[in-house]
């Protein structure tokens, strides 16, 4: 009889010991909440990191993989100005239309 309240008791601590485990790991993880945006962006720097470093151990020092990405970028800057400024005007143009569509109707309502 006596070893079994003591079975009970023990049973019971165990039960108690990992509901407040359980209890501090829900509070813990509460407290650190991500936001994933931030981690989108944490990640993307990482493997920009991660690109750069392997470009210095292929190239053999970090000035030469320096040079590498910075010729890289400004060639994709060149490639992209050009597509960038057409969509642009593009988009300019078609709030124009808009706004012209819109004042249109606006004084010719229908009957």
């Amino acid at each position: 009889m006596v070893g079994d309240r003591h079975d009970v008791r023990a049973d019971d601590l165990k039960a108690d010991l990992r509901e407040a485990y359980e209890r501090g790991r829900r509070d813990e993880r509460a407290t650190r909440k991500r936001h994933p945006i931030l981690m989108t962006f944490t990640f993307i720097a990482a493997a920009v990191g991660l690109a750069l470093m392997g470009l210095a151990a292929f190239n053999g020092s970090f000035t030469r993989a320096g040079a590498v990405a910075d010729q890289n970028l400004a060639v994709a800057a060149n490639k992209a100005e050009p597509a960038v400024r057409d969509v642009a005007s593009d988009a300019g143009q078609a709030i124009r239309d808009a706004g012209q569509s819109a004042k249109s109707a606006a004084d010719n309502p229908p009957s």
